[in-house]
């Protein structure tokens, strides 16, 4: 859902919180979108938006719905209800995030990301090793699973623990050997997984790790 909206317009402020807390029930089924057309006026011409509060349903890149003006909760609910996909035993399942509802989830869905996502998460921390590659090994290799799959590699070579501090003096001992030694390379990404999100030093290393292959 896309909500535009401007600082200034009083209905806008009316339906926004109206919008969040609706969306926010939804548990992510229904995302939502905030656009401030002061702001972002190249957006609101596309939309062709002759009036705000405007929203807009969106689903596999196409409007499927929309609506003009501060609509009461109820009527927000029941435009958001047309969107929101059905919650179904499998998403419960997920939800309740147990080892034996994840199981039971894939075995309804065999294909289901989330679901082995969650299961794999159990499994490292357990230890069991083997069960975690085996069924990591059925799914694509998407960035959750490739980021699972890197946590599998380092809880492998007992360095899933490592503080920021001994991940920085073993990527400084791996560098060395990157360009010849592609498991170094592999060792030396995998590491980098164990820095915290958005840690300017991730960047750094991927630097140093492109100036040591192609020195």
């Amino acid at each position: 859902m896309v909500d535009l909206w401007a600082p200034w317009c009083g209905p806008c402020r009316v339906l926004s919180p109206i919008i969040e807390r609706v969306i926010a029930e939804t548990d992510g089924r229904v995302l939502l979108a905030k656009v401030n057309v002061d702001e972002n006026p190249g957006i609101a011409q596309a939309f062709r938006v002759q009036g705000i509060p405007a929203v807009y349903a969106i689903r596999d890149g196409k409007v499927v719905d929309s609506f003009v003006g501060a609509y009461p909760e109820q009527a927000v609910r029941d435009f958001v209800a047309k969107l929101a996909p059905a919650e179904t035993v499998v998403d419960v399942l997920i939800a309740e995030g147990t080892e034996p509802s994840l199981r039971q989830a894939l075995e309804l869905e065999p294909a289901n990301e989330r679901a082995a996502v969650g299961l794999v998460e159990l499994l490292l921390v357990k230890g069991e090793f083997a069960e975690a590659e085996e069924l990591l090994a059925r799914f694509p290799e998407t960035e959750p699973i490739a980021a699972l799959k890197a946590r599998l590699r380092l809880a492998q070579r007992g360095e899933a623990s490592l503080g920021a501090d001994e991940v920085e003096a073993r990527l400084e001992a791996l560098l060395a050997r990157v360009k010849q030694d592609e498991g170094a390379r592999q060792e030396l990404l995998d590491l980098l997984r164990l820095l915290p999100e958005g840690d300017p030093r991730v960047a750094a290393w991927r630097r140093r790790l492109t100036s040591a292959l192609f020195a």
